[in-house]
């Protein structure tokens, strides 16, 4: 995924638990959906004042717009539709933010033509109820297949706040230095699907064993406006300007033996299966048979 975000989605009120993987108002709206009942969709949007809508052409103090958009994309009748929810996160305020990414597929002529979005919503709870007072989104576009394993349900809480990275790399490296391990350091963020794709794929059937007998991996989080850990990707050597998620590969001493140049790892749908196989066994420390 390109370092230049798409959109975030925000969510404001108060949540029980900052990694907790669902949000009651959020279901709603999936399910509201799902139905293309465009007046329960539009129902949880903002009045007063009017949620302010964001979409690639520029925004709109329009209520209306987003249940528009998406009541018309169901009337195409799709054969399945997905949301993934990336990150759901409370903030100190009471806000909460999160990022979700719709999946959609259509019939066509030449077979199903799969489609997907972000979409950022900011919800706030007013008059008992939670609205969306604000929301960014991406316009629905065609979805190539991934070579990698894609999760069903993404970790919300993937990738650490920015500020604990520091000590998630020493520790790895402590732990590395134990056991004559390497670390891979990930830089990338929870609204980044491929961040998460990557993630599902080294915990797959037929790549975990490659990472668990050679590897301890640390996510550092870039943050919300990709302006966080900067100058540890620099340590590092890892561009981030070419895209998340970025890579390197550390020796228990913390001294770098890889790292990614152009971006290599950060579109799931140009590398698959055998490459990262391939990188994993390329990078093992040397005990590795």
């Amino acid at each position: 995924m390109k370092i230049v975000r798409v959109v975030s989605l925000v969510l404001l009120g108060s949540m029980a638990a900052a990694a907790q993987s669902a949000f009651a108002p959020v279901d709603r709206w999936d399910q509201a959906l799902r139905s293309g009942n465009q007046a329960a969709l539009a129902a949880f949007y903002s009045r007063i004042p009017p949620a302010v809508i964001e979409t690639n052409v520029g925004a709109v103090a329009d209520p209306e717009e987003e249940a528009r958009y998406w009541s018309q994309a169901m009337t195409k009748e799709p054969t399945s539709v997905n949301p993934k929810l990336l990150t759901i996160e409370p903030k100190a305020d009471g806000r909460v933010e999160a990022v979700l990414r719709i999946e959609m597929t259509f019939p066509g002529s030449s077979g199903p033509q799969p489609f997907a979005a972000a979409v950022h919503q900011l919800w706030q709870q007013q008059g008992g109820q939670w609205r969306i007072v604000a929301t960014r989104r991406s316009d629905l576009e065609p979805n190539p297949p991934r070579r990698l394993p894609e999760p069903v349900k993404p970790k919300t809480d993937l990738y650490a706040p920015p500020e604990e990275a520091r000590v998630e790399i020493d520790a790895a490296l402590a732990s590395a230095r134990r056991d004559h391990k390497r670390v891979i350091v990930v830089f990338g963020a929870n609204w980044c699907y491929d961040c998460h794709v990557l993630d599902a794929t080294f915990h797959s059937k037929a790549i975990a064993p490659l990472v668990d007998a050679n590897y301890h991996v640390v996510h550092v989080s870039v943050g919300d406006e990709e302006d966080r850990n900067l100058d540890l990707a620099e340590k590092y050597g890892v561009p981030l300007k070419k895209g998340i998620p970025g890579l390197a590969v550390l020796d228990p001493d913390g001294k770098v033996v890889y790292s990614q140049k152009e971006g290599e790892f950060e579109n799931s749908t140009r590398f698959g299966t055998g490459d990262v196989t391939a990188f994993l066994k390329k990078w093992a420390p040397p005990h590795a048979g």
